[in-house]
């Protein structure tokens, strides 16, 4: 810390070693499914912006049918594709965290 010019008074948050968790024992799948979940997120957003109106009530109406009333019942990404009419994308997630 002193090659980069820390003062003392503000100390090192993270260390490598508190990463161990990420790589063993797999969490590294559970924290894919996190930043997937996210992709889904954003993407759905996506689709509400894209309408003209987030708080459109027909293209709520079929988030409600596809996404919150059938889960469970069809492959996910089956639900998925039939609300949003599409494959997820992955760019309204690097446009939120400002990596386009």
């Amino acid at each position: 810390m002193d090659r980069i010019g820390l003062i003392p008074e503000i100390l090192p948050r993270y260390r490598s070693t508190y990463f161990n968790h990420i790589y063993s024992g797999g969490y590294s799948s559970g924290y894919y499914s996190y930043i997937w979940a996210e992709v889904l997120d954003a993407d759905a957003f996506n689709a509400f912006v894209q309408t003209g109106d987030v708080y459109n009530k027909d293209f709520a109406a079929k988030y409600r049918k596809y996404i919150l009333a059938s889960g469970g019942t069809d492959d996910s990404m089956e639900l998925y594709k039939r609300f949003r009419g599409q494959d997820p994308e992955i760019e309204p997630l690097l446009k939120r965290r400002r990596l386009e």
